[in-house]
């Protein structure tokens, strides 16, 4: 692998650059505690990029590692010492930990390569920190570097058995007697007994590095390298030192070489130090006054120079012509003076300013500047708002309101005037509100404009008409079914027309009209044989109105008279279709003669049934009794959907000692509109 990786390169410029080029750069780069993502590249190649970062990486990693790993051998503690979440504190914390649990290993004794499932990394430094100081028994006589290995004979050699010579003992490095398997100098046994790992010095502070050097650990050994460059004028040695590079120069300057090499140009400006290097010579602090009186001496690089020394006038003076003393100045002259418009007032060796309404003057910056008046006197000057100019100050308002006349107060705008709303407006201190008329309300978006109130939408819509709601702008109207309904005066329900009573029925002088719910009904009913109808037939029958037919039997008709049924009726109602049926609803109400407490030696009683045209089982008759006597109750227990026909069969058994005496029959005519009102 060791050669595969060396014959690996990166062409860079024509340059062959070496895979050990690339780590090697990375590593000096990871000393450096460079951000190991972001490295300057020194080849295109994708493999160098790679190698560059890994091996900044492994650096860093061992770095952080290995502070760690001496804070588990100084302080013994690792929790308090290692605190946040960061990857760094982790991986310390993590050598730390490791380190400690090798640690106790030792000193209890047990085996450094336990067969804990630790991570591969835990795992080399609880190893590494439990072998530290701990003599090691397997390879102790047989570790040997490379070249002490080179020198061993085979009388030398550990005396080996017939499983060394023949190689069935199959170590990965070096066999001894009694077929044990050994490593070389750098490696330890691996727990298999057979192979051997890299033991790495720089985690269990094995090297001998020296301070300023950094230990980086390879196969079988490690090295040492220079944390900080020799600097200019070195190269680094192969032994780890600094050694001083010749340098050539061409000067006019005779020279003299130093202790390292280099050559020090010597000039008359100037000396050796004690370590023979060359020193500048500063000519204003060495001599005595080297230049002549009124002048001034200025130090330069390898000399000096004399300047003539000039007077200097303070603030608000100047040199007069002859250049021999100091006048004021005025600074009131010109168009505009120093003052900037405003009055200017000359002094000796100053001035002031007289400024100008608005104005105030700055001593320090001796220049007039402009009141705030808005921020000296606040809330005096306007009564909303107020806002500075250049020498004033000017007033204005808040939204609703417009400026008095004084220029500082604020009086309410009749926003109104200018019609804002579509329909109605009401002015309000500082504002305005907007609202509508019925049947309108104001819109949510912008509260100014009218939105028609659909009506028969809202959630109470479906109850506002009886039967169909017609949205019209503003308000609304209702209608109800073309034919059998009129409109109510209160303009949202709808009646029922008896067609019966106006007179606009079709039924035929021998039929009945029965008015039902939206429309009538031509009713006509014939007795049976041996029956005859009680009173006249009636050209409209009422809902309380019964029809009834009696049995009249011929003489001698037995049949006849042993027939139970007595008597025959007909009774008609109209049902509207139940919008909400809650609970039965009592329709018909069958009332007999029978007293609720008959003798006790008459053992009779009143049996009611349904016989047909019960649908769905929509109605029941259950028995009551009222003022005494014993009525027969027909009613609706489930809701039936209109328009529906059907006729209810009803019998009232009249029951003596078990047996039924005689039976009238009970013909409910049922007319079910499909309208609820």
């Amino acid at each position: 692998m060791g050669d595969l990786m060396q014959m690996l390169t990166a062409l860079m410029g024509g340059k062959q650059i070496s895979i050990d080029e690339c780590c090697k750069d990375g590593r000096v780069r990871g000393i450096d505690n460079q951000d190991c993502t972001a490295i300057p590249l020194i080849s295109e190649s994708t493999t160098c990029r790679i190698v560059q970062e890994q091996c900044c990486a492994a650096v860093l990693e061992d770095n952080i590692c290995t502070s760690g790993i001496n804070m588990a051998k100084e302080q013994g503690v690792c929790d308090t010492q290692f605190t946040g979440s960061t990857c760094e504190t982790k991986t310390a914390k993590m050598c730390c930990d490791c380190c400690l649990l090798g640690r106790a290993a030792r000193e209890h004794g047990l085996t450094c390569d336990h067969s804990l499932s630790l991570g591969y990394q835990c795992g080399l430094v609880s190893r590494a920190c439990c072998d530290d100081g701990a003599p090691d028994v397997e390879t102790s006589n047989s570790l040997v570097s490379d070249k002490d290995n080179e020198t061993l004979t085979e009388k030398e050699n550990p005396l080996p058995n017939n499983m060394c010579s023949s190689g069935l003992a199959k170590c990965a490095q070096e066999c001894v007697g009694n077929s044990t398997c050994a490593c070389f100098k750098g490696y330890k046994l691996k727990p298999d007994g057979k192979n051997c790992e890299d033991i790495n010095e720089c985690l269990l502070g094995a090297s001998n590095c020296r301070g300023g050097e950094h230990c980086i650990n390879t196969v079988g050994s490690f090295r040492c390298q220079r944390e900080v460059s020799c600097g200019t004028g070195y190269e680094l040695t192969d032994s780890n030192n600094c050694k001083g590079q010749r340098s050539q120069h061409n000067a006019s300057y005779r020279g003299k070489r130093n202790k390292e090499g280099s050559i020090c140009m010597i000039h008359d400006s100037y000396i050796h130090d004690k370590l023979d290097l060359s020193v500048h010579i500063n000519e204003c602090l060495a001599q005595t006054e080297p230049c002549r009186p009124g002048q001034l001496c200025m130090n330069t690089m390898g000399s000096f120079t004399c300047q003539r020394n000039s007077i200097n006038c303070g603030r608000g003076y100047h040199l007069n012509d002859g250049g021999n003393r100091c006048v004021d100045i005025d600074e009131c002259k010109g168009p505009d003076g120093a003052c900037a418009g405003h009055g200017c007032i000359n002094l000796v060796g100053s001035f002031r300013c007289e400024c100008k309404a608005g104005f105030i003057f700055n001593s320090i910056s001796r220049v007039c500047e402009d009141i705030n008046e808005c921020r000296h006197y606040p809330g005096r000057l306007c009564a909303h708002k107020c806002e500075n100019v250049l020498g004033s100050y000017k007033c204005s308002c808040t939204q609703g309101f417009k400026l008095a006349s004084d220029g500082r107060n604020c009086d309410d705008l009749n926003e109104c005037e200018s019609s804002p709303c579509s329909q109605e407006c009401a002015n309000v201190y500082g504002s305005y509100q907007c609202y509508c008329r019925r049947g309108y309300q104001l819109s949510d978006i912008d509260g100014i404009n009218c939105e028609d109130i659909d009506e028969c939408a809202l959630p109470t819509g479906g109850h506002i008409c009886s039967y169909r709601c017609n949205n019209t702008p503003g308000s609304f109207y209702c209608t109800c079914p073309a034919s059998g309904y009129t409109l109510a005066p209160n303009g949202r329900s709808c009646q029922d027309v008896d067609e019966c009573v106006t007179g606009t029925h079709t039924c035929s002088v021998t039929e009945s009209c029965f008015n039902v719910q939206g429309g009538f009904r031509c009713l006509s009913f014939e007795c049976p044989t041996n029956y005859r109808q009680a009173g006249e037939i009636r050209a409209r029958v009422e809902r309380s109105d019964t029809i009834r037919c009696v049995k009249s039997c011929q003489p001698n008709d037995i049949g006849c008279v042993l027939d139970p049924v007595h008597s025959i009726s007909h009774t008609v109602i109209s049902l509207p279709t139940f919008r909400e049926f809650t609970k039965p609803e009592e329709i018909v109400f069958l009332r007999t003669m029978s007293p609720a407490h008959s003798s006790p030696q008459l053992s009779s009683d009143i049996v009611f049934d349904i016989l047909e045209g019960n649908v769905q089982n929509s109605f029941d008759i259950v028995k009551r009794q009222e003022h005494g006597m014993i009525v027969g109750v027909v009613r609706q227990v489930k809701p039936l959907i209109g328009s529906l026909n059907m006729v209810l069969k009803l019998a009232m058994n009249y029951v003596t000692s078990g047996v039924v005496s005689h039976r009238n029959i009970v013909n409910v005519h049922i007319f079910v509109s499909e309208f609820w009102f």
